[in-house]
């Protein structure tokens, strides 16, 4: 009788830690579809920005205008922003969290969660889709540096100690980034490479200072809840705040700024691809929050950062291949160099000897 009850808690113990093990690879597995969203998100939004309908393709606009380079990719920010933010709601009422929803943004953690939005928002992504527009698949991986960026920061600001492996990372990604910027120097360039990878650098940067704006907010917020904040505050801030001052600074009206956002909204092939775009960025973010909260915020973050292969690869698939266009193929030493960067990223969030040793245990 003592053995059979000895035994119980050996039993309870074995299930538990064979729940522990099936948690934490489903955390695994959604940080990797994290990664291959958004490489999706990063393809369908430069598919959108390439149909015949979009405004930029019309003649009369000059491809290296203030026009082009920065208040259409701003457009195309905004919608598909939107457009996720839609997604987000409809998950949220259907879950019947649109209450909740309403009164965490007037909290604390909330506003914490606003303006991480807005950084990450209508800084981060709409200098990544002028960064699409310009280098292409290029912009990806350097836009892949907000890892490297977020535990910069998070030193600076928050004062967080970066040990010997972190800086070891950082030092991995920088390479990653120079190589990268080597294709730039040889052959033929493209008219807006260079600029792509300047907004790429910023969108990398603003998406690690979100990092450490948001760290405290969302470990306080159910994680649909907080996507839905974001997406919703992006769309909003880019469409009311960040374009109209783009329309000043260059020199437009509003009503002809406004006129291009009727103009896509009005194209069905292109508000589907926006759609498209949108669901994919949705559900790169959902899957990045539930990622983190089964498998830790660091492994979540390293398994995100995949996208820097996954969105060059689904780019040049579609708009390369599916569709034939010239100039969204990478050279060897761009694919090279987006590997370069995943292992940085992974070098950074967490301990490959301590993943190697957690795996064996399991």
């Amino acid at each position: 009788m003592e053995q059979a009850t000895a035994e119980v808690p050996s039993v309870i113990r074995a299930k538990k830690k064979a729940l522990d093990r099936q948690f934490f690879k489903k955390g695994l597995v959604l940080g990797l579809a994290s990664g291959m969203t958004y490489g999706l998100y990063s393809a369908f939004i430069t598919v959108a920005q390439n149909q015949p309908q979009w405004p930029a393709m019309g003649a009369g606009i000059v491809a290296t205008s203030f026009l082009a380079m920065f208040i259409l990719p701003t457009i195309a920010s905004a919608v598909n922003d939107t457009a996720s933010a839609l997604w987000a709601l409809a998950v949220t009422a259907r879950q019947g969290k649109l209450s909740d929803f309403a009164k965490t943004v007037r909290s604390r953690p909330g506003l914490i969660m606003v303006a991480a939005a807005l950084v990450g928002g209508p800084l981060a992504t709409t200098a990544y889709i002028i960064a699409l527009s310009q280098a292409g698949p290029m912009a990806t991986p350097v836009a892949a540096l907000n890892v490297a960026a977020g535990a910069v920061l998070g030193r600076v600001l928050l004062k967080q100690k970066m040990g010997p492996r972190v800086v070891l990372g950082v030092l991995v990604c920088l390479a990653a980034s120079v190589m990268i910027g080597s294709t730039a120097l040889t052959g033929d360039v493209a008219p807006g490479l260079v600029t792509g990878l300047v907004f790429a650098l910023v969108a990398a940067v603003g998406w690690g200072l979100e990092g450490c704006i948001a760290g405290f907010g969302t470990a306080m917020i159910d994680s649909q809840i907080g996507i839905t904040i974001r997406q919703c505050t992006s769309g909003l801030a880019n469409l009311m705040v960040l374009l109209p001052v783009l329309s000043l600074v260059g020199g437009k009206s509003l009503g002809a700024t406004f006129g291009y956002v009727g103009q896509v909204v009005a194209s069905p092939p292109i508000l589907v691809l926006f759609l498209v775009s949108g669901f994919f960025a949705y559900v790169s973010f959902a899957s990045w929050y539930i990622s983190n909260s089964m498998c830790g915020a660091a492994l979540g973050m390293a398994l995100n950062g995949t996208y820097t292969f996954f969105g060059p690869l689904f780019t040049w698939v579609i708009l390369g291949v599916v569709m034939g266009l010239a100039g969204y193929e990478m050279s060897p030493v761009a694919w090279v160099a987006a590997l370069v960067m995943m292992a940085g990223i992974f070098i950074i969030a967490v301990n490959p000897l301590d993943f190697f040793k957690k795996g064996k245990e399991q």
